[in-house]
């Protein structure tokens, strides 16, 4: 691996010179290093570049790690991964992608990742987006997410991206049967001239499925962003999202959550709420001794974290 890689490997994943477990690290397209575990098994796909991440059913307290890094300009990175997790399975899965440019060429990464958890099963997803890098090439990453969950599953999905980033588009859908549990919490933060744009399609259609959607952002300078959820509601179910953004200086978010419910029994609500930062969190702030830009950094740090 290059030096560069390792860099971003301890940003976006647990690596600390070495996984536990399972795992898959991509560099610039290609395999920098596979680990398969007696439970956990990782094989190139049939016909597109990515993998195919089979857990057996009932494997506990296991990791599995497939990191993607992209660590100069003129990569423009496409990957097609599969999850399948076997019943009654409880482990964690870490995804995160680092892009790192010093040129003047553009780098892109779209992780495509599919997901289908078996009944009883539970999986905790990790995701961490970085850029890094001096280079004015445009930096890309746009994840798209699909889930299946069958019976009484459970998937709890806590994605970030926090600087860096010029481009992003981030695109889910889930179908849930009966009783099972989506939990998803995402954390943007766009500076300068960046954009990002978040998708949530979640489609409830088993009898005691819910999900649970909570998005906070923060758009500085003149950086954009978009919020779009639906929740479908096609059985007695519960669905909640909630989009909470600070805006300062010239940044902008539009916020549009929709709400379907086609169940006499379907219970959905959403919430948003966009504002800048209050002035008297500020002035707090300042008595204890900070300037007015370490009080707004303090502010967001807590916000997103």
């Amino acid at each position: 691996m290059e030096k560069q890689t390792e860099t971003l490997l301890r940003e976006i994943s647990e690596w600390n010179g070495e996984f536990k477990g399972a795992y898959n690290i991509r560099e610039n397209g290609q395999c920098a290093g596979r680990v398969s575990s007696k439970n956990i098994k990782i094989t190139n796909k049939e016909g597109k570049p990515g993998l195919e991440i089979h857990i057996a059913p009932g494997t506990i307290g296991e990791t599995v790690s497939i990191p993607a890094c992209v660590t100069h300009g003129g990569v423009d990175d496409l990957v097609y991964n599969d999850f399948y997790v076997g019943e009654g399975a409880d482990v964690i899965i870490v995804a995160g992608c680092g892009i790192h440019t010093e040129t003047g060429e553009p780098a892109r990464h779209n992780g495509i990742h599919r997901f289908m958890l078996g009944k009883n099963s539970k999986v905790k997803y990790l995701e961490k987006h970085i850029g890094t890098g001096h280079g004015t090439g445009l930096k890309s990453i746009d994840p798209v997410t699909e889930v299946e969950m069958e019976e009484n599953s459970f998937l709890e999905m806590d994605t970030a991206q926090i600087g860096g980033v010029d481009r992003t588009t981030r695109s889910t859908k889930a179908k849930l049967g009966e009783g099972a549990k989506l939990v998803i919490r995402e954390r943007i933060l766009t500076e300068k001239e960046q954009t990002a744009h978040t998708e949530f399609e979640v489609e409830l259609n088993g009898k005691g499925s819910g999900v649970d959607l909570i998005s906070r952002s923060v758009a500085r300078d003149d950086s954009r962003q978009g919020y779009h959820s639906v929740i479908i509601g096609n059985a007695p179910c519960t669905g909640h999202s909630e989009c909470d953004a600070i805006i300062s200086e010239n940044g902008k978010v539009d916020a549009a959550p929709e709400l379907h419910a086609h169940d006499n029994d379907a219970a959905l609500i959403h919430e948003a709420a966009i504002g800048k930062i209050a002035g008297e969190q500020i002035l707090k702030l300042r008595t204890l001794g900070m300037t007015e830009e370490e009080a707004e950094a303090t502010i967001i740090d807590g916000f997103l974290s």
